[in-house]
């Protein structure tokens, strides 16, 4: 016979798998719909490429916007994403001539994503993908006023170190790093004058929604 303290801890034990058996999944399951929006910051490599026979180095600045990601979970483990945002603006200052332009970038990315722990509270992912920047409104300023300045749309590869943190079943936090190969062909005045290399580190935190 069971004495009166086996008891109690037997009740409280059968009390724990019934508690957790009634828990909600907190998993991504295969057909979810991911919805995370934030706040997202591309950071321009230290080196943005040199124009006019490299007489000229380029330095970009750095941007904050808000953004959002679409994602769709074919398995528990492999997530298809789009990234979005507000248009990214940076000025471009050239050595020796201070500010010289400004432009700005939409940078949709597709990426295709491995979730490594998708029954863990913190669900860290690594994705890898394409990026198309447009770049548009691009302005020629400071020594250059005046002058017709173009930056090329780009194509490149995409890689990125991401974690979902859960706050119940439905909710979660997301923080997430990437790193963008962007390079756009600069033209002044109709005539190609070298290649502005972004490839920017883009940092993004925000919260997300389990559809």
């Amino acid at each position: 016979m069971f004495s009166l303290n086996g008891r109690i801890r037997a009740t409280a034990i059968a009390g724990l798998i019934a508690a957790g058996a009634a828990a909600p999944a907190l998993a991504h399951e295969a057909g979810d719909i991911l919805f995370r929006v934030g706040a997202t910051q591309v950071r321009p490599a230290s080196n943005n490429g040199t124009v006019l026979d490299g007489s000229v180095k380029l330095d970009a600045n750095n941007n904050v916007r808000p953004s959002f990601t679409l994602a769709y979970m074919a398995t528990r483990n492999i997530g298809i994403e789009l990234l979005g945002a507000w248009p990214f603006q940076h000025d471009v200052h050239g050595s020796g001539l201070g500010k010289i332009g400004s432009s700005k970038q939409l940078p949709p990315t597709l990426s295709l994503q491995w979730h490594i722990l998708p029954d863990s509270m913190v669900q860290p992912y690594i994705g890898v993908g394409i990026n198309y920047t447009k770049f548009f409104d691009t302005k020629a300023e400071g020594a250059l006023k005046g002058s017709d300045l173009k930056m090329g749309d780009s194509w490149g590869v995409a890689a990125q170190l991401g974690a979902d943190i859960k706050i119940n079943e439905r909710w979660f936090m997301n923080a997430d790093i990437r790193y963008i190969d962007i390079k756009s062909k600069v033209k002044l005045n109709g005539e190609h004058i070298g290649t502005a290399r972004i490839d920017p580190w883009v940092l993004t935190m925000g919260v997300g929604y389990r559809f």
